[in-house]
Order: C-alpha cells, then sequence, then structure tokens
C-alpha cells in the first residue's frame, strides 16, 4: 500500500530481457541504500520488489503482465522515474490509498500553463473515467493527485509547482504514456453499480441516500 506520495525520481541504469519479463535496475537517490531484498517500491505507480541491491541501485523484476498494463516496459536506460517506499503502520496518510496495481495506460492530451501551475488533460479508456468523479483523486505515475474535470474518455488535474519539480510529470509531453490507478473505493462502488447489486432505492433504504424515491 502506498499514498501517492512521490519520495524521489530514480534513474534507470540497465534493462535487461528475462524471458517474458523484465530485469529493472534502477539508481535510487536518498533511500536506495537502506531498501532490503524483499521491499516494495512504486515505479511510476507500479508495486515492484527488490530482488537485488548493491550501494542505491536496485533490481526489480516485471513479469509479462506488468509489461502488458504499465509503461514500464517502455523504460530505457537514462529514463527517470517516479518512486515511492510502501506505507509503514502509522505513517501519515497524506495522499490517499494508492495499491501501486495499475489499472491501465492514460495519454498526456494537453499541458495548459498557467504561470506557475498547468492544467493537464489525460486521455484514458472510458471504463478507467467511469470511476473517476470530480474532487476524487487518482493515481498517475504514481503521483497522488485530485480530479479537476471527468469527461467520457478523459480527465483533467491541476498540477502545483511542487509537483512539477519532483515528479516526472513535469517534463512529460503530450502523447506520453502515464499509468493510471483508479480510487479503492471508486472500484468497489462502480463494479456494484455496473453489476445492479446496488441501486439507490437499496441506498435510500440502508439510510445512506435521504429523499423520497424519484418517480418515473
Amino acid at each position: 500500500m502506498f499514498t501517492g506520495l512521490v519520495e524521489a525520481m530514480g534513474t534507470v541504469c540497465d534493462v535487461r530481457a528475462d524471458g517474458a519479463g523484465r530485469h529493472l535496475t534502477i539508481g535510487i537517490p536518498g533511500f536506495g541504500s537502506e531498501l532490503a531484498i524483499g521491499d516494495s517500491v512504486a515505479i511510476n505507480g507500479a508495486c515492484l520488489t527488490v530482488v537485488e541491491r548493491v550501494a542505491d541501485q536496485c533490481r526489480f523484476q516485471a513479469g509479462p503482465e506488468t509489461l502488458h498494463r504499465t509503461n514500464l516496459g517502455e523504460l530505457m536506460t537514462g529514463q527517470r522515474v517516479n518512486l515511492e517506499r510502501a506505507l509503514r503502520l502509522g505513517d501519515r496518510l497524506g495522499g490517499h490509498f494508492v495499491q501501486g496495481h495499475v489499472d491501465g495506460l492514460g495519454r498526456i492530451a494537453e499541458r495548459i500553463s498557467q504561470r506557475d501551475w498547468e492544467l493537464v488533460w489525460f486521455r484514458c479508456p472510458p471504463d478507467l473515467a467511469a470511476q473517476m468523479v470530480p474532487k476524487g483523486s487518482v493515481a498517475v505515475d504514481g503521483v497522488s493527485l485530485t480530479l479537476v474535470d471527468v469527461a467520457d474518455d478523459r480527465f483533467s488535474v491541476a498540477l502545483i509547482p511542487h509537483t512539477l519539480a519532483q515528479t516526472t510529470l513535469g517534463f512529460k509531453q503530450a502523447g506520453t504514456s502515464v499509468n493510471l490507478e483508479t480510487d479503492l473505493l471508486g472500484k468497489y462502488v462502480w463494479k456494484c453499480l455496473r453489476g445492479g447489486g446496488v441501486t439507490l432505492e437499496t441506498l435510500r433504504t440502508a439510510g445512506f441516500v435521504r429523499g423520497p424515491a424519484t418517480s418515473s
């Protein structure tokens, strides 16, 4: 479990094929030397396990499913990535609950400069957009962000100067892929509503929704 608050930007030091998967060696400034074999680290929002460490460089294994569902398969030597260690019991939760289980890929559609800030629009699969709501949360390349607007196949966020300076979202250009993880609670609500198991009437009966039923 993570919070979506990026701790550092690492650098891809080596990428090697491993059958259908890949080995990724990442240089991790700041806390790389503190990691142990078996520790979990979110790399661009995808939870991977440390399998080897030398000084502040750690090696991770990415399997076929991870490479298919995330942008980790696109990584090349020298590229920067967002990094976050797994949440510890008792840590402050400054972002939102992020599992590190990427739901799918999106792409930067447009960057709109607002002086030191930026409004950024992302394209995404419609089924992921259906799980988002304005002022809700979404993790983009592992960064916890608040949604501004949501359309059928896109959404927007406002990036503050700190986020632009401390994460890869500050320099990724239009057309670049990003990993998306929708809000954990939103997924379950969306699935229940989609399956017909929960309706406004059942929520009203349970006391979660007040007011009379609407007439057809």
